[in-house]
């Protein structure tokens, strides 16, 4: 069973220079994690049922298992990371950690 740390981002203020920033800055840190086995991020362009977009973006990273998560989170690398999401994610943006189904 792995485990996917789930990020959602908030809309932000200036689209444009959070986009500049978290794909030139935050993603290459989340990428360098010890143990990350796959890394993956979008944008949300529409809500399946025509409701307004919560969240502007998403993150999805896959660790083996909660153990190389926390690992992960607690190495240099990670601590990087962390620190940049503190400074970038708007007010709203929520983290989530989720089992897969096997």
């Amino acid at each position: 069973m792995t485990v996917k740390l789930v990020v959602l981002y908030a809309t932000p203020t200036d689209p444009a220079a959070f986009d500049e920033h978290y794909l030139s800055v935050h993603a290459p840190l989340a990428r360098a994690m010890p143990g990350l086995q796959h890394f993956e991020s979008g944008c949300f362009i529409a809500a399946a049922d025509g409701a307004d977009l919560p969240y502007y973006r998403v993150a999805e990273l896959t660790f083996a298992d909660q153990g190389a998560l926390a690992a992960a989170s607690a190495s240099p690398q990670g601590q990087q990371t962390v620190a940049d999401y503190q400074q970038i994610a708007p007010e709203g943006s929520r983290m989530f950690v989720s089992a897969t189904d096997e």
